[in-house]
């Protein structure tokens, strides 16, 4: 005599043979998929750089630092965050800084560095210099016709009529004239580079609304800007780098790059190509407002 469950969905002969098989497979899946549930949290791919950890020091320092080759994993966990990154040859981390600052007034003089080395950053596709100006020395992102001996210039004052800068100079948005090519511009005031830091590219000066500047990105994006934000003139070093050529995969290996499955092929637009709108200008104004933190409240006695 078998025995049969009412619900309609479980209906089924305790002793067919069929039924039980698709039971056991049921179970082991729930039991083999169990493991993949962990309480640890994931780490963000946007928020850290998973090819290298460098060893940061408390105060800016010109000497190249050394760094741990992650090859794309979690340092705390240890599991894979990215699949493509892996091995390559261990290179010296130049610091460079990324904030320029100058004086603000009518008349104070500029800030005035002075290029003193051009070198390669194997952490980085474009070139660095070091600049000096007095006793003060730190690394820039060096621009295409950048020598050792030029003059850079630095200013935070906006004046009336735009100014006619050289290549490598830095200036706020609303002190250059409408199609300047800029790079290393900064998102908020103040807080350093954050758009154009790779090696040949190069953004342009759109237009000025008001307090606003609008200006082109490599990708084809109009963002608007404020008037404040620094910017260094020219295109960045390197401008042929997305020309070489590996030749082997050895060296892309060096290089820190784990080999592809070969199933992605790249579509070759036979079939035709979607024509899209371009993006819609995007209007920066601050920082994202950071997450509020959770509060625990407990009761240390009962009323």
């Amino acid at each position: 005599m078998s025995v049969s469950f009412l619900a309609p969905s479980l209906r089924f002969s305790v002793f067919d043979p069929t039924k039980l098989k698709t039971i056991h497979s049921a179970l082991f899946n729930v039991v083999r998929h169990k493991w993949n549930f962990t309480h640890m949290e994931l780490p963000s791919p946007k928020s850290r750089n998973f090819r290298r950890e460098i060893e940061w020091p408390e105060k800016y320092t010109i000497k190249p630092l050394n760094n741990k080759h992650l090859a794309g994993r979690d340092p705390a966990t240890g599991r894979v965050v990215v699949k493509g990154l892996g091995g390559g040859i261990k290179q010296k981390y130049h610091w460079v800084d990324l904030k320029r600052f100058g004086p603000t007034g009518e008349h104070d003089a500029p800030r005035i560095d002075r290029v003193l080395e051009i070198m390669d950053c194997g952490c980085r596709t474009a070139k660095v210099a070091l600049v000096g100006c007095g006793t003060n020395l730190k690394y820039i992102i060096a621009t295409v016709n950048m020598k050792p001996g030029d003059m850079l210039v630095t200013s935070g004052y906006i004046p009336r009529i735009p100014v006619n800068p050289n290549e490598g100079d830095a200036y706020p948005l609303g002190a250059l004239s409408k199609g300047t090519k800029v790079h290393c511009i900064e998102k908020v005031p103040g807080e350093g580079a954050h758009y154009v830091m790779t090696a040949g590219s190069t953004a342009t000066i759109l237009r000025q609304v008001d307090d606003r500047v609008i200006i082109q990105l490599p990708s084809k994006l109009q963002v608007s800007l404020s008037k404040h934000c620094m910017a260094s003139i020219g295109q960045i070093s390197n401008a042929n780098h997305f020309k070489e050529h590996i030749g082997s995969p050895n060296r892309n290996r060096e290089l820190g790059n784990r080999p592809r499955s070969g199933l992605w092929q790249r579509k070759t637009g036979r079939f035709g190509r979607k024509i899209r709108p371009p993006p819609p200008l995007k209007i920066i104004t601050e920082l994202a407002p950071k997450k509020m933190e959770k509060v625990t409240l407990e009761l240390s006695a009962l009323f």
